[in-house]
């Protein structure tokens, strides 16, 4: 509840494309936002699977030229970002399509508000620091978790410093956001697992954020109950559909949680290893959610106690602080079961690290939300309670 004046914003893509078959209206729905040639930003991989080519058909089907840009790394980088900016110009672009999980979007992101507003990607690192739009963008996800195909965040590594940069712009939100199962079906199962538990890292910080409203509470637990009931079958089996179309749901609300409520210490704290490492963004929230929502625990017991029962806990004649710790339990059976590693060792992590990261963890834009304020040495010693 806001103690004093306090507007709560709520952002979203214009359109969100959801179910089976719907990438096939790419090319209509590029039509309609008036481009004309579309710069597709992809990785290699759905480049050299030809999933990139089947987009690019659905484009040129609608009358529509497009060219493929393959270079989205893992992590995506700013020197990634400008090589896609060299090629939308060389080949006239007057369009962006991303296609992919978030490292393509992401780029693509990138891409656009460097096309829209000149300068370098690193100036608009912060809250809102673009002044035109981006051009026309339609995002086409293959992956059910970052959402970062429907949000105003993007994020790109610095490659001088190995920082991860947040830049939150509602100007980077999608034009048309695309979620079609179809494109996830198949995707390798520590792929799914890692992805899954992005989206339920988005969900619970969100929920616990101190900017939660009653809309974005309502997205939160209802992705939750989705995770919880159907990440391990899509772990379990890439070729269930349901499964696919169901995570596809949940990742898509916890993104219209998380758009709005903000993130806290696993996304502050994690960025640092991706930037650091260059490690998967999914797996180092995973290891990190527990250790982060033991540390908030104290702050927000009854927030909670409700993530537990989403997660389909029996909390009957329990205490709240019980309730609330079935919740952390229930997290780490689902990471464990699933196959995500059980610490930041298993990564490689090195403990003489830690200080430097949770430096730049306490600058991060994710933090200001946490629900409990942490001195540079808890941050170190939440990241030693995740090794």
């Amino acid at each position: 509840m806001a103690l004093a004046d306090q507007t709560f914003g709520f952002y979203i893509p214009t359109v969100s494309l959801m179910g089976v078959g719907c990438s096939k209206e790419a090319g209509e729905q590029a039509k309609a936002l008036g481009a004309t040639n579309l710069l597709i930003v992809t990785d290699a991989g759905l480049a050299r699977m030809g999933v990139a080519d089947t987009i690019k058909g659905y484009i040129e089907a609608a009358g529509l030229k497009a060219v493929i840009f393959d270079g989205a790394e893992p992590n995506p980088t700013d020197k990634n970002v400008h090589d896609g900016v060299k090629v939308y110009r060389d080949n006239h672009c007057d369009g962006i399509v991303s296609l992919g999980g978030g490292s393509s979007h992401d780029c693509g992101k990138g891409v656009g508000m460097v096309i829209g507003n000149g300068g370098n990607i690193r100036d608009f690192e912060g809250v809102n620091k673009s002044t035109k739009p981006m051009p026309p963008f339609l995002a086409i996800n293959t992956t059910a978790g970052t959402a970062s195909e429907m949000t105003r965040f993007c994020i790109i590594t610095n490659t001088d410093t190995h920082v991860k940069m947040a830049i939150v712009d509602w100007r980077c939100t999608p034009n048309i956001a695309v979620n079609d199962p179809v494109l996830m079906v198949g995707k390798p199962p520590a792929l799914t697992a890692a992805t899954g538990m992005d989206a339920l890292t988005h969900a619970v910080e969100a929920y616990v954020s101190t900017i939660a409203t009653p809309i974005t509470d309502a997205c939160a637990i209802k992705a939750i109950e989705l995770v919880a009931q159907y990440l391990s079958p899509a772990v379990a089996n890439g070729e269930n559909l349901e499964a696919r179309d169901k995570m596809a749901y949940a990742e898509y609300l916890a993104g219209m949680a998380f758009n709005n409520a903000s993130l806290g210490y696993v996304h502050s704290m994690a960025h640092q290893l991706g930037g650091f490492y260059n490690l998967p963004h999914g797996v180092c929230n995973a290891i990190l959610l527990p250790a982060v929502s033991q540390y908030n625990l104290i702050a927000c017991p009854q927030r909670f106690a409700d993530i537990a029962v989403a997660m389909g806990e029996n909390i009957s004649g329990l205490s709240v602080m019980e309730a609330a710790e079935k919740a952390i339990g229930a997290i780490r059976r689902l990471s464990a079961s699933i196959g995500i590693p059980t610490g930041l060792k298993a990564l490689n992590v090195k403990e003489e690290d830690l200080k430097v990261m949770a430096e730049n963890a306490k600058k991060d834009a994710c933090q200001f939300t946490n629900p409990r304020k942490a001195t540079l040495e808890q941050v170190v010693e939440i990241f030693k309670a995740a090794m």
